[in-house]
């Protein structure tokens, strides 16, 4: 029997769950996109996007999902034969590097697998041979969405240092933006690149590049760059709001206005205290259910994974059954397996990933677990006892 009455929880690494706050926001007849209140919307956005983001540069908006980030912050930078090291940890760097091919940017990869982050030894190597400094920039993600690793942005603007090497430090911050700590002026990152669908608890639609001086004056000596890409004119909220290319996302803004002010009540800091307790007792769950059965962390080391996405391993095809017996039967979607095949059976049916990021707390945490224990016991996938009260325990520390 299925029992699908009840309010719908996506428990999917993005698009996240959208506060009522924010979904009130947009309910609203359409403004005059002209109107002076559009500019002082735009440059409050603007502000507190900086103050999420850690930084007093530069940040150009777009109507684009992460992808468009990615390619916004390529178009501004690189010409056909410049060449990037980009590092993978998963699946989303390789995509990120195959829209620099796409450009007409030559790629090397050095490719870390689905359970490890980035090694700096090999990133240093990797360097230091790099003699005639070809490399523009080297791109990493800060979380890859499919893996759920976390890598050490500090660490690797370190390495950057210690080889003397002048390329930009270019972070995709897109699955960890407003969950894990990220402070792009402390860690010297020359651009990012963010979205709104995240930790950021707004539909789908925009996205986000942060740039700093170094990469402005780079930008700044390209002969082209495409009008919709530019980012010199978006940099600039009155310019934004009247001149971006084409009328303003305006609902986007009104909830993206609401998001902001939630987190900023709440407090940053806050905030991913609070993102990092619910993914220490997420883990907590899935390392009791392993200790009888099946089901592991993708990523074992809890320094390495990230507090916005747990992706676990179960084995097909259980993890395709319990994603199907919760979403029927609980009311709670959880995510795919993404980039993770290692074998011929399709990559999604042996795991399944959580999305803690954004709009989330302590009893959407235990109810979704608890469903996930449901969907075990029922299914008959063996699994260690215990899990609630291990994750229910991991939450009464904090």
């Amino acid at each position: 029997m299925l029992h699908s009455s009840g309010r719908h929880y996506t428990a999917i690494p993005g698009p996240s769950v959208i506060p009522d706050q924010v979904l009130q926001a947009m309910h609203q007849a359409g403004p005059n996109i002209y109107d002076p209140k559009q500019y002082e919307l735009m440059k409050g956005i603007q502000s507190d996007l900086k103050t999420v983001a850690g930084t007093k540069h530069q940040l150009a908006m777009y109507i684009a999902n992460g992808h468009g980030a990615w390619e916004a912050a390529l178009a501004n930078l690189f010409s056909s034969g410049d060449k990037v090291l980009v590092l993978a940890t998963g699946r989303f760097a390789h995509g990120w590097a195959a829209m620099a091919r796409s450009l007409g940017v030559e790629t090397e990869i050095i490719d870390f697998g689905l359970r490890s982050p980035i090694d700096q030894q090999s990133v240093y190597e990797a360097l230091s041979a790099d003699k005639s400094h070809e490399y523009k920039a080297v791109l990493a993600c800060h979380v890859d969405t499919a893996t759920s690793v976390l890598n050490d942005v500090q660490a690797l603007r370190n390495t950057l240092d210690e080889t003397g090497h002048p390329a930009l430090l270019m972070i995709d911050c897109i699955a960890s933006f407003g969950c894990d700590r990220f402070e792009m002026d402390n860690q010297r990152v020359d651009v990012m690149v963010a979205a709104c669908q995240k930790g950021l608890m707004t539909p789908p639609g925009m996205g986000f590049v942060f740039f700093n001086d170094k990469a402005a004056a780079i930008s700044a000596g390209k002969e082209l760059v495409s009008s919709y890409w530019d980012w010199t004119k978006r940099s600039q909220p009155d310019e934004f709001y009247q001149f971006f290319g084409g009328t303003s996302p305006t609902h986007q803004l009104f909830g993206l206005r609401a998001a902001l002010d939630m987190i900023l009540t709440e407090g940053l800091e806050n905030v991913w205290q609070r993102h990092a307790m619910l993914a220490g007792a997420i883990a907590k769950a899935i390392n009791v259910w392993g200790s009888a059965g099946p089901m592991e962390l993708n990523i074992q080391e809890p320094a390495h994974r990230s507090n916005a996405v747990t992706s676990i391993r179960v084995g097909a095809p259980d993890g395709t059954r319990i994603r199907d017996w919760v979403e029927q039967n609980a009311g709670i979607t959880l995510g795919i397996g993404l980039g993770m095949a290692e074998s011929h059976e399709p990559e999604w049916h042996g795991f399944y990933r959580i999305g803690h990021m954004g709009h989330l707390n302590r009893q959407m945490v235990m109810g979704m677990l608890g469903a996930i224990d449901t969907a075990l016991k029922t299914l008959n996938i063996d699994h260690g006892n215990g899990a609630l009260e291990a994750a229910s325990a991991a939450m009464a520390e904090q």
